[in-house]
């Protein structure tokens, strides 16, 4: 029974930085992809970025591509996000994820559910 616990979310300004956290608690971290997503009010849950079990291939959805940043650290049972020049449309509830696979990239795959940590962005 993997739990995820998000953490990091905030309040902060365009253009700003945020690096939000997601503890895993169970022993097959190591062997599960990891993803983030988001949900603004009113849309649906996207995919933001994954990162694979061995932190080796990463992927990113184009609205963050080089802006955000996945990494993991198998050691402390953590994933990463770093979010680097915020936008408001970059405002919702992130979620983390993992899935007992390589690769985690839709929502459908996922396996397990963080709470979820709020975002916002203010101009």
């Amino acid at each position: 029974q993997a739990q995820l616990v998000e953490s990091g979310g905030g309040l902060v300004q365009a253009g700003g930085s945020l690096r939000l956290s997601c503890a895993a608690s169970g022993r097959t971290f190591s062997n599960s992809a990891m993803g983030w997503f988001r949900q603004a009010p009113g849309a649906d849950r996207e995919f933001v970025a994954a990162i694979s079990s061995s932190g080796h291939l990463t992927r990113y959805a184009l609205s963050v591509k080089g802006r955000f940043t996945i990494s993991r650290d198998n050691a402390k049972n953590t994933v990463y996000l770093q979010m680097n020049s915020l936008k408001a449309e970059d405002a919702a509830v992130y979620y983390c994820a993992a899935a007992r696979s390589v690769f985690v990239s839709r929502v459908g795959e996922v396996e397990h559910w963080g709470q979820g940590t709020q975002v916002t962005v203010s101009s």
